[in-house]
Protein backbone atom coordinates (compact mmCIF):
# COMPACT_ATOMS: atom_id res chain seq x y z
CA UNK A 1 0.00 0.00 0.00
CA UNK A 2 3.13 2.35 0.71
CA UNK A 3 5.61 0.74 -1.84
CA UNK A 4 8.16 3.89 -2.69
CA UNK A 5 6.91 6.20 -0.02
CA UNK A 6 9.27 7.23 2.60
CA UNK A 7 8.64 7.30 6.25
CA UNK A 8 9.87 9.66 9.42
CA UNK A 9 8.77 8.57 12.52
CA UNK A 10 10.75 10.79 15.46
CA UNK A 11 11.33 8.71 18.69
CA UNK A 12 11.11 5.66 17.64
CA UNK A 13 13.56 3.05 18.93
CA UNK A 14 11.35 1.92 21.14
CA UNK A 15 7.90 1.53 22.41
CA UNK A 16 5.05 3.77 20.11
CA UNK A 17 7.48 5.26 17.52
CA UNK A 18 9.04 1.56 17.08
CA UNK A 19 5.47 -0.06 16.74
CA UNK A 20 4.45 2.79 13.95
CA UNK A 21 7.68 2.32 11.95
CA UNK A 22 7.35 -1.53 11.70
CA UNK A 23 3.93 -1.21 11.00
CA UNK A 24 4.35 1.23 7.88
CA UNK A 25 7.41 -0.72 6.97
CA UNK A 26 5.00 -3.88 6.76
CA UNK A 27 2.88 -1.57 4.83
CA UNK A 28 5.99 -1.18 1.80
CA UNK A 29 7.17 2.11 3.20
CA UNK A 30 11.32 2.56 3.38
CA UNK A 31 11.43 4.02 7.29
CA UNK A 32 13.69 6.32 8.78
CA UNK A 33 13.66 5.45 12.56
CA UNK A 34 15.14 8.26 15.38
CA UNK A 35 15.94 9.29 18.77
CA UNK A 36 18.59 11.31 20.80
CA UNK A 37 21.24 7.99 21.21
CA UNK A 38 23.38 6.91 18.33
CA UNK A 39 24.31 3.37 19.27
CA UNK A 40 24.83 0.27 17.43
CA UNK A 41 21.64 -0.73 18.59
CA UNK A 42 19.49 1.92 17.31
CA UNK A 43 21.08 1.20 13.92
CA UNK A 44 20.49 -2.26 14.01
CA UNK A 45 16.96 -2.01 14.64
CA UNK A 46 16.74 0.02 11.87
CA UNK A 47 18.99 -3.21 9.57
CA UNK A 48 16.33 -5.72 11.33
CA UNK A 49 13.03 -3.51 10.15
CA UNK A 50 14.67 -3.92 6.70
CA UNK A 51 15.49 -7.49 6.79
CA UNK A 52 12.18 -8.41 8.37
CA UNK A 53 9.95 -6.37 6.11
CA UNK A 54 12.31 -6.24 3.17
CA UNK A 55 12.22 -1.98 3.11
CA UNK A 56 14.96 0.50 2.83
CA UNK A 57 15.18 1.40 6.56
CA UNK A 58 18.00 3.77 8.20
CA UNK A 59 18.69 5.12 11.71
CA UNK A 60 19.51 8.74 11.80
CA UNK A 61 20.10 10.39 15.54
CA UNK A 62 18.53 13.62 16.16
CA UNK A 63 18.24 15.31 19.39
CA UNK A 64 13.88 16.51 19.20
CA UNK A 65 14.93 19.48 22.19
CA UNK A 66 16.77 21.15 19.03
CA UNK A 67 14.91 22.96 16.59
CA UNK A 68 18.42 23.06 14.12
CA UNK A 69 18.73 18.85 14.75
CA UNK A 70 14.80 18.62 13.55
CA UNK A 71 14.94 20.38 10.55
CA UNK A 72 18.43 18.74 9.84
CA UNK A 73 16.64 15.35 10.13
CA UNK A 74 14.12 16.15 7.29
CA UNK A 75 16.76 17.28 5.27
CA UNK A 76 18.78 14.36 5.86
CA UNK A 77 15.91 11.66 5.34
CA UNK A 78 15.39 12.73 1.62
CA UNK A 79 12.21 13.55 0.17
CA UNK A 80 9.70 12.66 3.36
CA UNK A 81 6.32 11.55 1.70
CA UNK A 82 5.01 10.61 5.38
CA UNK A 83 6.28 12.67 9.21
CA UNK A 84 4.73 11.10 12.36
CA UNK A 85 6.01 13.38 15.16
CA UNK A 86 5.85 11.14 18.01
CA UNK A 87 9.04 11.78 20.31
CA UNK A 88 8.07 13.05 23.58
CA UNK A 89 9.11 12.97 27.22
CA UNK A 90 7.15 13.19 30.49
CA UNK A 91 7.49 15.03 34.18
CA UNK A 92 4.96 15.13 37.03
CA UNK A 93 4.92 18.01 39.73
CA UNK A 94 2.85 21.26 41.25
CA UNK A 95 3.00 23.23 39.17
CA UNK A 96 4.12 25.51 41.98
CA UNK A 97 7.21 23.07 41.97
CA UNK A 98 7.49 22.65 38.09
CA UNK A 99 11.31 23.09 36.95
CA UNK A 100 12.13 25.30 34.29
CA UNK A 101 14.14 23.17 32.53
CA UNK A 102 11.90 20.62 32.62
CA UNK A 103 8.42 22.42 31.59
CA UNK A 104 11.23 24.06 28.17
CA UNK A 105 12.51 20.41 27.29
CA UNK A 106 8.78 18.72 27.52
CA UNK A 107 7.42 21.82 25.31
CA UNK A 108 10.39 21.83 22.77
CA UNK A 109 10.43 17.85 22.57
CA UNK A 110 6.67 16.93 22.78
CA UNK A 111 5.33 20.20 20.75
CA UNK A 112 7.94 22.40 18.83
CA UNK A 113 9.48 19.45 17.58
CA UNK A 114 6.24 18.99 15.64
CA UNK A 115 6.47 22.47 14.25
CA UNK A 116 10.13 22.25 13.11
CA UNK A 117 9.91 18.55 11.02
CA UNK A 118 6.48 19.31 9.38
CA UNK A 119 7.90 23.26 8.36
CA UNK A 120 10.91 21.62 6.80
CA UNK A 121 8.73 18.87 5.61
CA UNK A 122 5.53 20.24 3.70
CA UNK A 123 7.09 21.91 0.95
CA UNK A 124 8.73 18.64 -0.43
CA UNK A 125 5.54 16.86 0.38
CA UNK A 126 3.89 19.94 -2.07
CA UNK A 127 6.49 19.76 -4.66
CA UNK A 128 5.74 16.06 -5.03
CA UNK A 129 2.11 15.87 -4.55
CA UNK A 130 1.39 13.80 -1.60
CA UNK A 131 1.69 13.96 1.83
CA UNK A 132 0.63 12.59 5.21
CA UNK A 133 1.28 13.82 8.51
CA UNK A 134 0.37 11.85 11.51
CA UNK A 135 1.14 13.60 15.26
CA UNK A 136 0.94 11.12 18.46
CA UNK A 137 -0.80 13.63 20.98
CA UNK A 138 -2.37 11.83 23.69
CA UNK A 139 -5.70 11.24 25.63
CA UNK A 140 -4.04 14.61 27.28
CA UNK A 141 -4.13 16.33 24.47
CA UNK A 142 -7.95 16.39 24.78
CA UNK A 143 -8.55 16.51 28.65
CA UNK A 144 -6.31 17.25 31.30
CA UNK A 145 -4.89 15.46 35.01
CA UNK A 146 -3.39 17.41 37.49
CA UNK A 147 0.61 17.60 37.89
CA UNK A 148 1.13 17.24 34.31
CA UNK A 149 0.81 20.75 33.42
CA UNK A 150 4.03 20.99 30.68
CA UNK A 151 2.50 17.38 29.03
CA UNK A 152 -0.82 18.65 28.75
CA UNK A 153 0.07 21.98 27.18
CA UNK A 154 2.25 20.36 24.79
CA UNK A 155 -0.10 18.00 23.49
CA UNK A 156 -3.05 20.38 23.55
CA UNK A 157 -0.43 22.16 21.36
CA UNK A 158 0.14 19.47 19.03
CA UNK A 159 -3.76 19.19 18.31
CA UNK A 160 -4.38 22.46 17.86
CA UNK A 161 -0.83 22.72 15.62
CA UNK A 162 -2.28 19.46 13.68
CA UNK A 163 -5.45 21.54 12.52
CA UNK A 164 -3.65 24.24 11.21
CA UNK A 165 -1.17 22.42 9.46
CA UNK A 166 -4.52 20.94 7.75
CA UNK A 167 -6.02 24.07 6.61
CA UNK A 168 -3.24 25.48 5.42
CA UNK A 169 -2.46 22.23 3.35
CA UNK A 170 -6.28 21.56 2.66
CA UNK A 171 -6.47 21.79 -0.78
CA UNK A 172 -3.19 19.49 -1.42
CA UNK A 173 -2.87 16.00 -1.13
CA UNK A 174 -1.91 16.31 2.23
CA UNK A 175 -3.58 15.53 5.04
CA UNK A 176 -2.30 16.28 9.04
CA UNK A 177 -4.03 14.50 11.42
CA UNK A 178 -3.31 13.96 15.42
CA UNK A 179 -3.85 10.24 16.86
CA UNK A 180 -4.66 10.77 20.84
CA UNK A 181 -3.60 7.31 22.76
CA UNK A 182 -4.94 6.54 26.40
CA UNK A 183 -2.80 4.25 28.28
CA UNK A 184 -0.42 2.23 25.73
CA UNK A 185 1.49 -1.14 26.90
CA UNK A 186 4.83 0.04 25.97
CA UNK A 187 8.06 -1.55 27.69
CA UNK A 188 8.67 1.47 29.95
CA UNK A 189 4.62 1.02 31.46
CA UNK A 190 5.55 -2.47 31.30
CA UNK A 191 8.55 -1.83 33.98
CA UNK A 192 6.59 0.30 36.10
CA UNK A 193 4.09 -2.52 37.10
CA UNK A 194 6.60 -4.12 39.49
CA UNK A 195 7.10 -0.80 41.40
CA UNK A 196 3.65 0.29 41.33
CA UNK A 197 2.70 -3.22 42.91
CA UNK A 198 4.99 -3.00 45.51
CA UNK A 199 4.31 0.69 46.22
CA UNK A 200 0.10 0.14 46.37
CA UNK A 201 0.81 -3.57 47.47
CA UNK A 202 -1.42 -4.69 45.21
CA UNK A 203 -1.73 -7.78 42.70
CA UNK A 204 -0.51 -7.25 39.05
CA UNK A 205 -4.36 -7.64 37.74
CA UNK A 206 -5.86 -4.77 40.56
CA UNK A 207 -2.73 -2.30 39.46
CA UNK A 208 -3.41 -1.95 36.15
CA UNK A 209 -7.02 -1.99 36.46
CA UNK A 210 -7.11 0.27 39.56
CA UNK A 211 -4.36 2.55 39.51
CA UNK A 212 -2.90 2.25 36.14
CA UNK A 213 -6.20 2.17 33.77
CA UNK A 214 -8.22 4.03 36.56
CA UNK A 215 -9.58 6.58 33.40
CA UNK A 216 -9.36 4.16 30.83
CA UNK A 217 -12.97 2.67 30.82
CA UNK A 218 -12.17 -0.74 28.62
CA UNK A 219 -9.59 -1.51 31.35
CA UNK A 220 -7.13 -2.91 28.96
CA UNK A 221 -3.95 -1.06 27.52
CA UNK A 222 -4.13 -0.01 23.60
CA UNK A 223 -0.74 -1.48 22.18
CA UNK A 224 1.45 -0.26 20.30
CA UNK A 225 0.66 -2.48 16.50
CA UNK A 226 -3.01 -0.64 17.05
CA UNK A 227 -1.45 2.88 17.35
CA UNK A 228 0.50 1.87 14.04
CA UNK A 229 -2.37 0.27 12.42
CA UNK A 230 -3.94 3.74 13.13
CA UNK A 231 -1.61 5.49 11.71
CA UNK A 232 -1.13 3.45 9.00
CA UNK A 233 -4.61 3.90 7.98
CA UNK A 234 -4.36 7.51 8.00
CA UNK A 235 -1.89 7.23 4.94
CA UNK A 236 -4.53 4.84 3.51
CA UNK A 237 -6.33 6.35 0.40
CA UNK A 238 -9.64 5.54 2.87
CA UNK A 239 -8.08 8.78 4.54
CA UNK A 240 -8.22 10.95 1.89
CA UNK A 241 -10.82 13.41 2.87
CA UNK A 242 -9.66 12.52 6.91
CA UNK A 243 -7.63 15.51 7.78
CA UNK A 244 -7.46 18.21 10.85
CA UNK A 245 -8.74 15.70 13.37
CA UNK A 246 -8.14 13.53 16.15
CA UNK A 247 -8.51 9.94 16.62
CA UNK A 248 -8.47 8.71 20.20
CA UNK A 249 -7.20 5.13 21.12
CA UNK A 250 -7.65 5.53 24.21
CA UNK A 251 -10.57 2.56 25.23
CA UNK A 252 -13.26 5.39 25.72
CA UNK A 253 -11.22 7.60 28.03
CA UNK A 254 -12.37 10.76 26.42
CA UNK A 255 -16.09 9.70 25.92
CA UNK A 256 -16.08 10.45 29.68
Amino acid sequence: MLTGKLAVITGSNSGIGLGVAKELAKQGADVVINSFSDTPEDHALAVEIASEFNVNARYISADMSDATQCRALIAQAGAVDILVNNAGIQHVAPIEEFPIDTWNAIIAINMSSAFHTTAAAVSGMRERGWGRIVNVASAHGLRASPYKSAYVAAKHGVVGLSKTVALETAEDPITCNAICPGYVLTPLVATQIPDTMEQYNMDRETVIRDVLLTRQPSKQFATTEQIGGTTAFLCSPAADQITGTTISVDGGWTAL
